[in-house]
């Protein structure tokens, strides 16, 4: 761990989260919602997630037995405010059919490995790939594993420590070699970004003046 380093990620996240408090994320009420969620998010607004999720509870499908059970084309049209909800139908019976069949649909039993081996497994898994894993292995498994995103490539590339054609694993390692590995941290430290990226350092207009990181931007002429 590069202790400098630690200490202005350190100072980045206290920033961000004296502005804003907790941001209490993922939002769900069950180890399984938040997975459904993960497999929905990709590409759309979470608003849209929110109609799926809620359109699946009211037709009593929001399982794994539900989901494996439910016809396809009935799966489909729930989830149609996700956009590519054909290929997201078949993530979510894919995803099901696989902890039902390996795992007697046991999310706690599945869960119960090592995080790289749970990685490997989720992303042998069709439709799934890092972000959406890492997404389960944070906010469902709870196990401490960095979630970055296309808002972390931004955010992180305007204080100065990104090039833009950094990768997702790239970006990874650098928050996990250079901060202490904690569950509850890395939850909140990624939805903190999210959060500055969506309402301050987005793609097409950004909103320096209110941002919490305005001071040490480089973007914005302060620099770390």
């Amino acid at each position: 761990m590069d202790i400098e380093i630690n200490r202005k990620l350190k100072e980045i996240y206290n920033l961000m989260y004296e502005r804003n408090g907790s941001q209490n994320w993922w939002p769900a009420d069950t180890q399984f919602e938040v997975v459904v969620g993960a497999l929905l998010a990709q590409f759309v607004s979470w608003k849209n997630v929110e109609t799926a999720i809620q359109n699946l509870e009211r037709e009593n499908l929001l399982s794994i037995e539900g989901i494996c059970n439910a016809e396809t084309e009935k799966l489909e049209e729930l989830v149609r405010s996700t956009r590519f909800y054909k290929q997201k139908a078949r993530k979510l019976k894919e995803f099901c059919g696989y902890v039902k069949e390996k795992y007697n649909a046991d999310l706690d039993n599945f869960f119960d490995k090592d995080i790289y081996e749970l990685r490997d497994e989720l992303l042998s898994l069709y439709g799934i790939g890092e972000e959406t894993a890492d997404s389960i292995i944070l906010y469902a498994a709870e196990k401490p594993i960095f979630v970055v995103d296309a808002y972390t490539r931004r955010v992180f590339g305007r204080l100065g420590y990104f090039k833009e054609d950094i990768t997702y694993g790239q970006m990874q390692k650098f928050f996990m070699d250079n901060l202490e590995h904690d569950t509850k941290l890395f939850n909140d430290f990624h939805a903190q970004i999210v959060g500055v990226g969506n309402k301050h350092c987005n793609g097409k207009k950004t909103d320096c003046k209110t941002c919490p990181l305005e001071s040490i931007c480089k973007k914005c002429g302060a620099g770390l």
